[in-house]
């Protein structure tokens, strides 16, 4: 006789939706619909082991079923968002999005004091603060914004080559250690 297959508990759920951010845990899709994802499939452990459990959106999900994201990968993706999000604050990890996402920029503007929010980016040698008048950037979305920086209340943060690396081992499902 078949085994009824459960629902994830709301409490492991709720553990893995937030490890995630509420997004897929593909670096470069970040995508806000998630459905909870078995990386060992459910039919061969037969359980909701948080370890065993990532926050996809159903394109990737879907991708990962069929082959085309493999499970060493997945298993990468999972190891990655332990470390990344033990070390690094919400505005952190959304500067690295924002890199992993648009590979051709190299700065992004931030109001002043930004300093103690991008704390361990700069610590750890990934980003460089500064200022600069007139940074402007442009977004793969189109838009574009040009930002004053005259009034030094704004300060900009430069990815370094090492910040670079991070963002490329991340992107590619690398370690991070």
């Amino acid at each position: 006789m078949a085994q009824v297959r459960k629902a994830v508990p709301a409490e492991v759920k709720r553990a893995v939706l937030v490890e995630a951010g509420h997004r897929c845990a593909i670096p470069t899709c970040k995508t806000s619909t998630t459905e909870i994802a078995h990386i060992k499939p459910w039919r061969v452990v037969r359980e909701h082991k948080f370890e065993n459990l990532i926050a996809l959106c159903p394109t990737c999900h879907t991708r990962f079923d069929g082959g085309e994201i493999d499970r060493k990968a997945m298993l990468q993706y999972k190891a990655n968002l332990g470390v990344i999000n033990g070390r690094y604050g919400e505005i952190e990890r959304r500067v690295l999005a924002l890199f992993a996402e648009n590979p051709e920029i190299n700065s992004v503007p931030m109001p002043a004091a930004s300093d103690i929010a991008m704390m361990h980016l700069v610590k750890d040698g990934l980003f460089a603060r500064g200022l600069k008048p007139n940074l402007g950037i442009m977004i793969a979305n189109g838009a574009c914004a040009t930002i004053d920086f005259t009034g030094k209340t704004q300060e900009f943060y430069t990815i370094t080559e090492k910040g670079r690396d991070l963002v490329s081992r991340l992107t590619e499902a690398r370690s991070l250690n």
